[in-house]
């Protein structure tokens, strides 16, 4: 597919740049959505999981952990280029969901993979792949849609 119209605009998915400034964006969520997704998870996996909480629930916890870490993340690296509310704001609203689609890609791999709520060597670059390459096309597509052009 090479072009999206949409409202009479049309998007182009050639622009190296914008695919560039996308994996970027990307990256960075995904490195706020790991600590609070993969600490969860870890936390239960080194304890036994002490309240005898389902897969499901540790995975709804990853989840919200994920997402209020790169939140954080996004906030911290956008204060430095405006002010805390307003870097808040964009974090949340331009992110949003691209984080919650990477950290249901993430998570849906882990348990498809190993069974539950499990890290181990081999599933964690699996999960990061899955949760970079999810968000990817929405991140660039927002980029577009938002006047950055090709350089």
């Amino acid at each position: 597919m090479e072009n999206i119209t949409t409202n009479s605009t049309s998007i182009s998915w050639k622009c190296k740049h914008t695919w560039k400034r996308a994996s970027i964006n990307t990256l960075w969520c995904l490195l706020g959505c790991s600590i609070g997704d993969f600490g969860t998870i870890y936390f239960f996996q080194i304890t036994g999981n002490p309240w005898e909480f389902s897969v499901f629930l540790i995975m709804s916890l990853a989840i919200m952990n994920g997402l209020i870490t790169s939140i954080m993340l996004e906030t911290y690296i956008l204060s430095r280029q405006m002010i805390l509310k307003e870097a808040f704001k964009v974090a949340i609203g331009m992110s949003l969901i691209s984080m919650i689609s990477m950290e249901v890609a993430m998570n849906v791999v882990d348990v498809l993979l190993t069974g539950g709520a499990m890290l181990t060597w081999w599933v964690i670059p699996i999960m990061l792949l899955a949760g970079f390459i999810t968000p990817l096309p929405y991140n660039y597509f927002r980029l577009k849609k938002y006047g950055k052009a090709c350089h």
